[in-house]
C-alpha cells in the first residue's frame, strides 16, 4: 500500500506539463474531532493519490487544513469523496483567483498537533463560541464605521505585498505573535469598538475570534472565506473592492493579483515590486521581494555572498551545508539584514 510519494518536485512537474491539463488550486479548512488522525491521513493519501490530488494537508485531532490542486476534470468525484465524510459535506471551497499547473507538486499529508500553529491552550477556553462571520458587503459596511477596528490576522510578508485599506497590519513573523500583541492594543476598546478581522481563507480567523471573545471582546467579526472568497464576492456581486495588491498564498504561486495596485518595494533597489522569491543559495532559502533587474543582477540571491555561492560547483555548495541548518533564515522571511529595502 502506497502512502508516499513516489515521484520528485522535478518528475511531477514534467508529468503535468506532458498531460495538460487544466488543474484548479483550492483550499478548506474544518475544525472537528478526529479520533485518530493517522488512520484519517492515510485514508485521505489513498483517495487522493488516485484522484492526482497534488498538496499540503494538515491533519490534526482537532480538525484538517488543505491547499491543494487536482485536475478539473476530476472535481465533481473530488467534492463527492468531502461530501462522504461528516464534517466536510459541503465544506466551503476557497477556490484560487489565479491557476497555475504548477501550483503544488507532490501530495504531503501530515499529521500534527494543530492545524494552524497558534500557540494556544484550547482547553482553557471555548473554541467553538466563534465571532460572526460576514459576506463581503457587510464587511465593507463595517469598515466604514468609525466604531470598527479592521485587523490583518496574517504576517509581516503577507500583508506588505497587500491588505485591506486602514487595517492594521501587524509586524510579526507568525500567527501565535499577533495574538497577544492585538490584544494588548486593543485592550481599551474590549467593548466599544467591533472588532472586525480577515486573513487568506479563514481559519486563523476561525480560532482568534474565539480567543479574543473569551478575552472580553463583545464585538467580534470575521470575512468569512477570508481574502479569497471576498474577491470573488466582490466581483461577482460588482461592489467596491477595499483590497488593494496582491494576496500571499502559500503555495509555488506565492500570490494572487487582487487589484492592479502595487503597495510594496524590491527589497534589494526599492523600486516598486511585490514578487516574492526564494534565494537560489539552498542553505539560505530567505523568502524576500525581488524585482526582475536585480534578479538578473544577483542571479536570483538575497546577498552578494549567496550568489558567490550558487557560481560554484553544486557538490562544493552541498559540502559547505553539510550539518548546518537553514531553517532560522527560511522563517525570516525577508528579516535578513542583507536586504537594504525591507519591510
Amino acid at each position: 500500500m502506497q502512502l508516499y510519494n513516489k515521484l520528485s518536485a522535478k518528475e511531477r512537474a514534467a508529468l503535468i506539463e506532458q498531460a495538460g491539463e487544466h488543474r484548479l488550486t483550492l483550499s478548506f479548512y474544518a475544525y472537528a474531532k478526529i479520533g485518530n488522525p493517522k488512520l484519517f491521513r492515510n485514508y485521505l493519501f489513498l483517495a487522493w493519490d488516485s484522484m492526482e490530488v497534488l498538496g499540503r494537508i494538515y491533519v490534526a485531532q482537532e480538525g484538517i487544513n488543505a491547499q491543494l490542486s487536482l485536475p478539473a476534470k476530476k472535481f465533481d468525484e473530488f467534492k463527492s469523496f468531502l461530501d462522504s465524510i461528516y464534517f466536510l459535506k459541503d465544506v466551503r471551497l476557497n477556490i484560487a483567483i489565479e491557476h497555475d499547473l504548477k501550483s503544488f507538486l507532490k501530495l504531503k499529508v501530515k499529521v500534527r498537533d494543530k492545524i494552524v500553529a497558534d500557540g494556544l491552550n484550547d482547553a482553557t477556553f471555548d473554541v467553538r463560541n466563534i465571532g460572526v462571520h460576514v459576506d463581503a458587503l457587510k464587511f465593507n459596511a463595517l469598515m466604514e464605521d468609525p466604531n470598527t477596528v479592521l485587523v490583518d490576522m496574517r504576517n509581516h510578508y503577507e500583508s506588505e505585498i497587500g491588505h485591506f485599506k486602514g487595517a492594521v497590519t501587524p509586524d510579526v513573523d507568525t500567527f501565535r505573535d499577533s495574538l497577544d500583541i492585538i490584544e494588548e492594543d486593543l485592550k481599551e476598546h474590549k467593548e466599544d469598538k467591533n472588532l472586525l478581522m480577515y486573513c487568506t481563507g479563514g481559519i486563523r480567523c476561525e480560532k482568534a475570534s474565539a480567543y479574543y471573545k473569551h478575552k472580553g471582546f463583545k464585538n467580534v467579526f470575521q470575512l468569512e472565506g477570508g481574502i479569497i472568497e471576498y474577491a470573488r464576492q466582490v466581483e461577482n456581486l460588482e461592489v467596491e473592492n477595499k483590497f488593494v495588491g496582491k494576496n500571499f498564498v502559500f503555495d509555488h504561486r506565492r500570490s494572487e493579483r487582487i487589484t492592479d495596485e502595487v503597495i510594496s518595494n524590491c527589497h534589494q533597489c526599492g523600486k516598486p515590486c511585490d514578487s516574492h522569491v526564494n534565494c537560489d543559495n539552498e542553505a539560505c532559502h530567505l523568502l524576500f521581494i525581488q524585482c526582475e533587474e536585480c534578479a538578473k543582477a544577483m542571479n536570483n540571491c538575497c546577498s552578494t555572498a549567496c550568489k558567490e555561492i550558487t557560481a560554484l560547483p553544486y557538490e562544493e555548495q552541498k559540502a559547505l551545508r553539510k550539518g548546518i541548518p537553514n531553517s532560522n533564515k527560511i522563517f525570516k522571511k525577508g528579516r535578513s539584514s542583507v536586504l537594504k529595502f525591507k519591510h
